[in-house]
């Protein structure tokens, strides 16, 4: 997915370990869709050269106010108004203490103070030492750059190259990207907190064997994602899935569907969407043996008795928060035929707005999808189209049919 084609970026580098990052950074956005022009410090220069950027980006990397391929002799000017947004990554602390008074001795400090602060956005991707990185010094200069209307993308944790260990680390090359797509993206959640359910359950037979499903989350962390990158503050109760929590979403982890409805209640007292897009067994063991069921030499299968799972979608659909409006509820789907039959019925089941269906099990594990929307109007469909793309599409439709929110 080109999810930042058409977006220029200039990226700027300072002085600083975390520019071997750079380049990484900067090969995801170009295949990410975006155009990149790279500008750098001298002292970046003393840790990356600027033929390695310029073999990455394509383009020539400036270095210098008075560089002579520019006519005017403004490239202060011209990178700034060319560009969609500015990324400083790495952004050292002297870089930053720079930002804060406003310094303007070299390129990249001047374009970033030239720029049309309506219109470029300055991301900041901060790189130090942990102690530098504490300091109160640095933290202030931090709320100067931030009130001036930068946007601080925060520090990874963990080793430095000094030897140390703690906070202040570029975030990861991925992580950055993220963030940068995540910035573009329409902010159609803002000030909603979205509940997402996601993965299978394990209902278990003894400490070795259970029953589950070929659910493997991928559609309910789009799904996350997607809502995250709009705005919403999401919170994702996960069954027994080998995902990684999409960036800025608090995710609780659950076995069994008892687990997740236990989860899923309590942090649907604060929800104003909840989307429930996982596969929860519709049936438990009635008993759970304390060891392994053993072969007993008869060769016989134990004879096995099971009872009904909750319903976590019916129970905090017919919630008084849910059914006083205070919660929009949107249930999913996998039928292996008759899809359409089988959603419409789950709906009015179910009584909530909006119900999405699939067809599986082709697509469990896939990282494409197609959807059909159903809903009291009728149905509509989202054609085959990655994961991604479908939740963000999704999240477009919730969004429309929030309670004050025009279709």
């Amino acid at each position: 997915m080109q999810d930042l084609a058409g977006k220029h970026i200039v990226l700027g580098l300072t002085g600083g370990i975390a520019c071997y990052k750079s380049a990484e950074l900067c090969r995801l956005l170009i295949k990410a869709g975006a155009s990149v022009q790279v500008v750098m410090t001298e002292a970046a220069t003393q840790f990356i050269t600027p033929v390695t950027m310029q073999a990455l980006s394509n383009r020539p990397v400036y270095l210098s106010q008075w560089d002579v391929r520019e006519e005017n002799n403004m490239p202060h000017i011209n990178l700034s108004r060319e560009a969609d947004v500015i990324l400083l990554a790495p952004c050292s602390a002297d870089f930053i203490a720079r930002l804060a008074q406003g310094r303007t001795d070299e390129l990249l400090s001047l374009l970033c103070l030239a720029r049309p602060m309506d219109r470029v956005p300055l991301l900041i991707a901060p790189a130090m030492n942990r102690e530098m990185w504490v300091h109160p010094a640095t933290q202030r200069n931090m709320a100067q750059v931030a009130a001036d209307g930068a946007r601080l993308l925060g520090v990874g944790s963990g080793a430095q190259a000094c030897g140390e260990t703690g906070d202040g680390r570029m975030l990861e090359p991925s992580e950055l990207l993220d963030d940068v797509i995540a910035f573009f993206q329409p902010k159609l959640l803002a000030g909603e907190h979205v509940l997402v359910t996601a993965g299978p359950t394990f209902e278990a037979l003894d400490p070795i064997r259970g029953i589950t499903n070929h659910s493997s989350g991928k559609m309910g962390f789009s799904i996350a994602r997607a809502a995250r990158d709009a705005g919403a503050e999401v919170t994702l109760v996960a069954g027994p899935v080998h995902l990684p929590t999409p960036r800025g979403v608090r995710r609780i982890d659950v076995l069994s569907a008892n687990d997740m409805l236990a989860a899923t209640v309590h942090e649907a007292e604060r929800a104003t969407v909840f989307v429930a897009t996982a596969a929860v067994a519709d049936w438990r063991p009635a008993s759970h043996s304390d060891q392994k069921i053993k072969k007993d030499g008869s060769g016989q299968p134990p004879v096995l008795h099971f009872v009904e799972n909750p319903d976590v979608l019916h129970t905090v659909a017919q919630s008084a928060r849910a059914q006083s409006g205070r919660l929009f509820c949107v249930g999913f789907a996998a039928e292996s035929e008759n899809l359409l039959a089988h959603a419409k019925a789950k709906r009015e089941r179910k009584g909530i707005p909006l119900l999405v269906g699939n067809i599986g099990p082709l697509t469990f594990g896939q990282d494409h999808n197609s959807l059909l929307l159903v809903d009291a109007d009728g149905v509509r469909e989202l054609p085959h189209a990655p994961k991604l793309v479908l939740a963000r599409e999704l999240v477009a439709e919730i969004a429309a049919r929030l309670p004050g929110r025009n279709h």
